[in-house]
């Protein structure tokens, strides 16, 4: 091959993520060098900066940003924008506003995945902190605001209930159908995804959408 080695720093909470990818990239790339960072996204923007002194893609993939508030969103991309230089670029996946009625059976999928992914909450209190949850007490729900352009994720407890987490000695109280707010998932309309680029420090360079142009992809640079 001609190309150039290339560096490749991926950042991942999970070393063994890390290790997987990196088996596979190997065998595939011979041209590439890898150096895995485990760590939160701010420690790892700081490692990338400190170890790529010529010009640097960082990859956000999928719609990780929709986790954060609006204002949060901005907030991170300022922090990644400063871990980069000129000439640098940020591609992007960025979720786009569609109808509720996709959106909602989406995070309600019949499959049961974002239910087990969001349960898994508590499995994490009860191997971790000696939480006493029984995830058959609690079921997942998933409810869109059209104004704010969110999908909110619940847990459901299904019965009137207390629970014991013995690490922090606490009994939580729970009543028939109480809902407990885990996470949010924005969705951006082209003309939000310009303002945060705009408030972040980014010029969008290029756009690429599915087909329905339900997903963008957005190629940044440093303004």
């Amino acid at each position: 091959s001609q190309q150039m080695s290339l560096l490749y720093m991926p950042v991942d909470i999970s070393s063994s993520a890390l290790e997987d990818s990196a088996k596979v990239f190997l065998d595939r790339f011979s041209n590439l060098d890898i150096v895995g960072v485990s760590a939160e996204y701010q420690r790892g923007l700081m490692e990338v900066r400190k170890t790529i002194k010529g010009p640097k893609l960082i990859l956000w993939l999928g719609s990780s940003v929709g986790n954060f508030t609006r204002l949060d969103a901005t907030q991170f991309l300022r922090d990644v924008r400063a871990s980069m230089r000129s000439g640098d670029q940020l591609l992007m996946g960025v979720d786009l506003r569609k109808d509720r009625a996709i959106l909602e059976a989406a995070y309600n999928d019949a499959q049961g995945v974002s239910a087990q992914f969001n349960l898994n909450l508590l499995t994490r209190i009860n191997r971790e902190l000696g939480g006493h949850f029984n995830l058959d007490a609690f079921q997942h729900k998933a409810v869109y605001d059209t104004d704010r352009g969110c999908v909110e994720i619940y847990l459901v407890s299904r019965c009137k209930q207390v629970v014991k987490i013995d690490d922090l000695g606490l009994d939580v109280s729970f009543e028939d159908g109480e809902m407990v707010f885990t996470e949010p998932a924005y969705k951006y309309s082209l003309a939000e995804i310009d303002h945060l680029a705009e408030d972040s420090g980014f010029k969008i360079l290029h756009q690429w959408f599915d087909g329905k142009k339900q997903f963008s992809l957005n190629l940044m640079g440093v303004k």
